[in-house]
């Protein structure tokens, strides 16, 4: 039997004292049938992260001159992934916050047809840490994402997701800025079935996050608008999905 890819995939900017440590904890052997590869997407990076990510044991590397946004760099490695071949892909952050030794559990759903789109869910646990702010908002931003979807949210702004083939051909980003709240958006509004899976987590300590709530306020809420405005045909309809669990 033919094994199927998986490809992990980590957005970059600048994460020298952390990447490597991150790439070496990936899990390549947990399921015979999986071929792990990992991709690095440096977006623009000044450091030593390429080379670092190299020595780790990156297998393919794309590289982007100059600065191009997380969410620009998530949208490339989605691209990439299905490029080289992927029928899952991973993303996670290379900053060290997210445990890669749970790369198992986010991606057993979709083994298991149970959903196409998965995140690790921090606050499913305790979580211990993180700065006031950051918590506040992404407590905000995940309640409006709730909202939206007129489903309950843990984490909408988790740097650890899982994809089948079917959801990275087909999952836009619409703003360079970041990714978290239009991806799942554009998602679940296109049919994907998306589950949340509880991980642990550790609070980044190298590098620094460029993520702010000013931020998030004048380009991420323009973004949420953005995609909601935009006309989405479904790719998977629920009845579908139920004929073909069924058969």
């Amino acid at each position: 039997m033919s094994k199927r890819k998986l490809i992990v995939f980590l957005p970059a900017l600048n994460e020298e004292d952390s990447i490597g440590d991150v790439i070496r904890a990936i899990p390549r052997e947990f399921n015979p049938l999986l071929e792990v590869k990992v991709l690095v997407i440096n977006d623009g990076s000044t450091d030593q992260t390429v080379k670092v990510a190299k020595e780790a044991g990156a297998d393919y590397i794309w590289s982007s001159e100059n600065n191009m946004g997380l969410g620009a760099a998530v949208r490339k490695g989605l691209q990439e992934s299905v490029r080289l071949g992927a029928d899952i892909g991973v993303m996670i952050d290379a900053d060290r916050e997210y445990p890669p030794e749970q790369i198992p559990d986010i991606i057993k759903p979709i083994l298991d047809g149970e959903a196409e789109y998965t995140m690790g869910s921090r606050f499913m646990n305790r979580v211990r840490g993180m700065k006031f702010h950051r918590r506040i908002g992404n407590y905000i931003f995940t309640f409006l994402q709730s909202l939206i979807l007129r489903r309950w949210i843990y984490d909408g702004q988790s740097g650890l997701r899982g994809f089948s083939r079917l959801a990275m051909e087909h999952a836009e980003i619409v703003h360079d800025y970041n990714y978290a709240q239009v991806l799942t958006l554009n998602l679940v509004r296109k049919g994907f079935r998306v589950k949340e899976i509880p991980i642990s987590y550790k609070v980044r300590t190298t590098g620094e996050s460029f993520i702010t709530f000013r931020g998030y306020l004048s380009k991420v809420v323009p973004a949420i608008v953005k995609e909601l405005r935009r006309p989405v045909k479904k790719v998977i309809k629920r009845e579908a999905i139920r004929q073909s669990l069924q058969s």
